[in-house]
């Protein structure tokens, strides 16, 4: 009999799918809009469930959770709702032009959604009417509203991603913290059994092989493969 493939055993609640509860102990957030002045970075985390490294900020008696910038350090204090330093939490409004930014509100108050992961920044570009535009990572533009909240600065951690990881060992249980299954397996190379792809004989052949797309009625384990077209053939008359 064969395994479920991975696309129905993720979901169903397996310890290899499962994301440690204590990888995302902290969840990086900004304060109340209505609250500025000054605050302090209280401490340094390291989480595996982020790829930054976290600072721990106090704002009188408030304490909340954001990727630090790059250069920031224990003790440093930070102002939010005022002066356009590193570090400092501002509206798009305020920041200008030309400014690195990071952790950038989607909807002013729901705390930083866009650009948070390590070595990431976008460029404030535009302003007009209410709106300000963004340059993202990906050199995409992206609107936002002026009263959006974000960080000054570049997130740290730039160099994560050039230091080798040398072992197996470390990369599965890094990607074990946030819940996903690692090394991915091809399906061609899995066992007839296992996948709908599997065993991979005769994928080189134009006849006798099984074609890519799923059948519209089939089970989810079976839905493995390119997207159904609506219709195929040639299109006839007006309908």
């Amino acid at each position: 009999m064969g395994k479920r493939i991975i696309q129905r055993a993720r979901g169903h609640g397996g310890p290899v799918y499962r994301v440690r509860r204590k990888a995302f102990n902290y969840r990086i957030s900004y304060p109340d809009s209505r609250i500025g002045g000054k605050a302090v970075v209280l401490k340094l985390i390291s989480s595996a469930g982020h790829s930054a490294p976290l600072a721990k900020i106090k704002l009188g008696k408030i304490i909340f959770y954001n990727s630090a910038s790059k250069g920031m350090y224990e003790g440093q204090e930070i102002e939010i709702g005022t002066n356009k330093e590193t570090g400092n939490i501002l509206k798009l409004k305020d920041i200008p032009i030309g400014t690195a930014v990071y952790n950038i509100e989607v909807t002013p108050g729901d705390g930083g959604k866009f650009v948070r992961s390590s070595g990431n920044s976008a460029v404030v570009s535009k302003k007009y009417s209410g709106i300000v535009s963004i340059l993202m990572p990906s050199k995409k533009e992206v609107n936002f509203n002026e009263n959006c909240r974000a960080s000054i600065g570049i997130v740290a951690g730039a160099g994560r991603v050039d230091k080798p990881i040398i072992k197996a060992g470390k990369k599965y249980y890094m990607m074990k913290s946030k819940g996903k299954l690692w090394p991915r397996t091809s399906a061609v190379k899995m066992n007839v059994i296992d996948h709908p792809f599997g065993s991979g004989r005769g994928k080189n052949l134009t006849h006798g092989t099984k074609g890519k797309i799923a059948k519209k009625n089939a089970p989810a384990g079976a839905r493995v493969g390119l997207i159904r077209p609506r219709r195929t053939g040639r299109r006839r008359g007006k309908g």
